[in-house]
């Protein structure tokens, strides 16, 4: 809005100023020429007043022959003017009379010399001419400065009514010279943001009814045949067993909606947020020996000599670490590869193992929530949530995650910014 503002004052002031001094000196160039028919009646003035005053009126009466330009001498005293205003021997004073005539007056000593009335010179009423094509002009200039904005805001309208009913793909271009360009990509934030919200609840509306639905079934069907397993003669193992089924079950709902609270809480982004300084080096050092137990390939760890430091919630990035580091281990074959290398101005802390891959086809959308890659070496496991919280994950630290895949390597990497 303010350069909107500072477009319309410099229109406006530049505008007024251009078009009314090229007006002006039109006006006093082509057209105001008073100064020219005045210079002969100063010259007469002049004349007479070098004169007695008995002589002035004889050599005036040898104008009288000349009935377009009456003359005639007053004594000053018979001359009184509006706004207490006097006569000077230098400048002509005019009076406009009603009848489209008007009357010059001129001190001569202790006279007055009076000529007319006359006929008004007609080029006097281009000045009303002058002026009403000088505001003409500014309209006009005001006109091209104000149609563009209006179209912009017409097409910011029709997108704001079409976001209204509920067409959230709604994006407006404009040109990057329209006024209101910062408004327009205002909005499209805004609507890009919403777009998500309304997807992610989309999300969380089909994995409460699909995800959680699954095992709940189960519960409800193993809560119908319980009563069957609790008899005198039931075996004691396959009771434990199906209780220990049924525990499964309610650990898995329970797993699904801590991954849908920790999804939701990174889904607002904090604006002016500050992470402390965390000790990179030593959270992947714990990490990886803290996995290592549960997998049955050897984990490589590969770290600068002097600990890394950057500002990051290690909270957060220990999940993510962890949910790649258990990701590998699901695909790995032979190995696992850990590496923190800096590059430019950032960190960059990948995970590698030598599985199967994942298909080109699903590297563009795996880091959408509950999305799931069918793999044949380990089904189609997990609810697709691990790699969402991830990339949220790294949003928050102004990061990003990225992959790289292919038959016999895929390698995940948090691009963190490095401490300056």
């Amino acid at each position: 809005m303010k350069r909107l503002f500072v477009s319309l004052y410099l229109l406006l002031s530049l505008s007024i100023l251009g078009i009314g001094w090229t007006l002006d000196s039109l006006w006093y160039h082509n057209v105001d020429d008073s100064a020219a028919e005045d210079a002969p009646f100063l010259a007469l003035a002049s004349l007479l007043s070098e004169m007695p005053e008995a002589e002035r009126a004889k050599h005036l009466a040898k104008f009288e022959e000349d009935k377009t330009l009456p003359l005639s001498l007053l004594s000053a005293s018979q001359v009184a003017l509006s706004n207490n205003e006097s006569l000077s021997s230098g400048r002509v004073f005019t009076i406009a009379l009603d009848d489209d005539k008007e009357m010059r007056l001129v001190r001569v000593g202790e006279q007055v010399l009076m000529a007319g009335p006359m006929e008004i010179d007609p080029r006097e009423n281009l000045r009303g001419l002058f002026t009403l094509f000088f505001y003409g002009l500014l309209a006009g200039v005001a006109l091209l400065w104000v149609w563009p904005l209006s179209r912009d805001i017409r097409i910011l309208r029709e997108a704001t009514e079409a976001f209204g009913r509920a067409k959230w793909d709604t994006r407006i271009a404009l040109t990057k010279r329209s006024q209101v360009k910062s408004l327009a990509d205002t909005f499209n934030e805004m609507a890009r943001h919403i777009s998500a919200l309304i997807e992610n609840q989309q999300h969380l509306t089909n994995a409460v009814s699909h995800e959680i639905r699954t095992p709940l079934a189960r519960l409800k069907f193993a809560l119908a045949l319980l009563p069957g397993y609790c008899g005198k003669d039931n075996d004691d193992e396959k009771l434990n067993q199906f209780l220990a089924d049924m525990q499964l079950d309610i650990k898995e709902m329970e797993q699904l909606l801590s991954e849908l609270l920790t999804y939701a809480s990174l889904e607002a982004p904090r604006e002016g947020l500050k992470f402390e300084t965390s000790n990179l080096s030593a959270l992947t050092r714990q990490v990886t020996q803290r996995l290592q137990s549960l997998s049955q390939v050897p984990i490589e760890l590969h770290l600068p000599e002097k600990d890394v430091q950057v500002p990051a919630d290690p909270s957060l990035i220990e999940r993510a670490l962890q949910n790649l580091i258990t990701n590998a281990i699901r695909f790995a074959h032979t190995r696992i590869r850990i590496e923190l290398v800096r590059a430019d101005n950032e960190w960059r802390l990948s995970v590698e193992d030598d599985g199967e891959g994942i298909p080109l086809v699903d590297q563009g959308k795996i880091f959408e929530p509950f999305y799931r890659v069918s793999s044949s070496q380990n089904g189609n496991k997990g609810h697709g949530l691990g790699l969402a919280i991830i990339k949220r994950i790294m949003q928050r630290h102004k990061g990003k995650v990225s992959l790289e895949s292919e038959p016999g390597k895929t390698r995940f990497t948090l691009h963190m910014r490095a401490r300056r």
